[in-house]
């Protein structure tokens, strides 16, 4: 395939000089001065403007965003049809309070959720901001409807930095330490990471071991059936690494909640809105969660989160849950839009466009030493490095020398989990800037390795 050039073409990438350029190094200046260090930043980006899957910075150079905003601006970058709803919706109402009132927009957007949640079973929804809110109310929920008051998670999650979701978090320990003491109730169980076995096991082995563990050691110790109220899970693990589980994961964890009226949450904040190439990753494991908590690429970039529920379990009472600003007139706006751009097209194109990338990057493992696995679905595709892969040690120095390689050429990208490439752009993603992105990363890889 013959080389992509870019530099000459609009929607692919032009590095003009240096990065970070001179308007850049001065606005990161003033945000040292002024903005919390605990914000983590992988490089030095600073934006003016984007548009699809494109970003320009403030000294005119110009990126390809495979971040989507981390996961967040699931149709693009001011995608127009987006826009021209949010300055509809903001020339008319931009703020009512539907904790307190009614306006028509609360009310669609409800009905639009209620009717693309997995299972096609009646659902209500709370609103807030963003997906850490989206969780708390899940938690809120679960135990006010069960009147249990434990909740057993994962090892790996990342579930929001509020206090109820940083105690479901068991990621990495910096984002936890100092904040104790955290919720009660909450215990953590391992995660299927089957193409690595917590439990030894052979490739997808640990899938029933994982929720054995569950059923024969915290239920029957440090958390009861009858005490616990709900599991919280990522239906692919995010943060973690982008860790996507076996199917009979889910159907053990299924059974073993309904036997022990346990409910289930699904954590679909990052996989949701179309990522992995269906509405909702619990889609792919024919899996129905009991409360779904939805975000990031629900409103294309506007805050917005939701706790989407069974319709006879979300019967609290007036004032047990609400949010201000949650379900903001102007969001609900940006949200009844991309979800009709989604259902017309977008999550096609990250099942097609996904499948097309995966193809291009199946093939690493056997072309780079260093390239220990290549997992995903649709446009959520972690590559995990590692120092060689028979003993598969993490590579966690080599896969940030990568991101920065591929900053310097124009491609955006994060980690996640400990040493994995995260690629989850746009849902507009054509093939064409796809193949920029592989045939950077081939190079970015080359160099690192040449440099290690």
């Amino acid at each position: 395939m013959a080389k992509i050039s870019a530099g000459v073409h609009p929607d692919l990438p032009s590095i003009l000089g240096p990065l970070p350029g001179p308007r850049a190094r001065a606005v990161i200046e003033r945000d040292s001065r002024v903005v919390s260090p605990s914000y983590t930043r992988g490089y030095p980006l600073v934006v003016e403007r984007g548009e699809g899957a494109v970003i320009h910075d403030v000294d005119g150079n110009r990126f390809l965003d495979f971040n989507a905003g981390i996961a967040v601006v699931a149709t693009g970058h001011c995608h127009p049809r987006v826009v021209e709803a949010i300055q509809r919706q903001a020339a008319r109402l931009i703020h009512m309070s539907g904790t307190d009132f009614y306006y028509e927009e609360l009310a669609a957007l409800g009905e639009a959720l209620a009717r693309i949640a997995p299972g096609g079973v009646p659902r209500r929804v709370s609103f807030g901001n963003s997906g850490a809110e989206a969780i708390e109310g899940a938690i809120k929920l679960a135990r006010y409807a069960t009147r249990r008051e434990k909740l057993i998670a994962f090892f790996g999650s990342f579930h929001g930095r509020t206090m109820g979701a940083l105690s479901l978090t068991a990621r990495k320990a910096a984002q936890r330490e100092g904040f104790g003491p955290l919720v009660p109730g909450v215990v953590h169980a391992p995660y299927p990471y089957c193409y690595r076995c917590p439990f030894g096991k052979e490739p997808q082995g640990c899938a029933v071991e994982c929720v054995q563990f569950i059923e024969n050691t915290l239920l029957k110790t440090i958390a009861p059936a009858s005490e616990t109220a709900a599991i919280v899970v990522e239906p692919v693990q995010g943060e973690g690494g982008y860790i996507v589980p076996p199917r009979k994961f889910f159907d053990e964890l299924e059974r073993v909640a309904r036997q022990n009226g346990i409910l289930l949450i699904f954590d679909e904040v990052q996989s949701g809105m179309g990522r992995t190439g269906r509405m909702w990753a619990a889609e792919h494991f024919d899996a129905v969660p009991d409360i779904l908590a939805v975000a990031k690429g629900i409103a294309s970039g506007l805050p917005l989160g939701a706790t989407v529920a069974r319709a006879e379990l979300m019967q609290w009472a007036p004032g047990a849950h609400a949010s201000t600003f949650g379900g903001n007139p102007v969001a609900c706006a940006a949200a009844l839009a991309t979800i009709g751009l989604l259902e017309n097209g977008l999550v096609e194109n990250a099942a097609r466009t996904g499948a097309y990338f995966m193809d291009r990057l199946r093939e690493w493992p056997a072309r780079f030493p260093v390239v220990g696995d290549v997992r995903g679905l649709g446009l959520m595709i972690g590559v995990e490095l590692v120092r060689d892969q028979a003993s598969k040690e993490k590579a966690a120095g080599l896969r940030d020398r990568v991101v920065d390689l591929a900053f310097q050429r124009g491609l955006l990208i994060l980690g996640a989990g400990e040493n994995t490439l995260r690629l989850c752009p746009p849902l507009t993603i054509t093939r064409e800037q796809c193949d920029f992105a592989v045939e950077t990363l081939e190079e970015c890889l080359g160099q690192a390795i040449g440099d290690a």
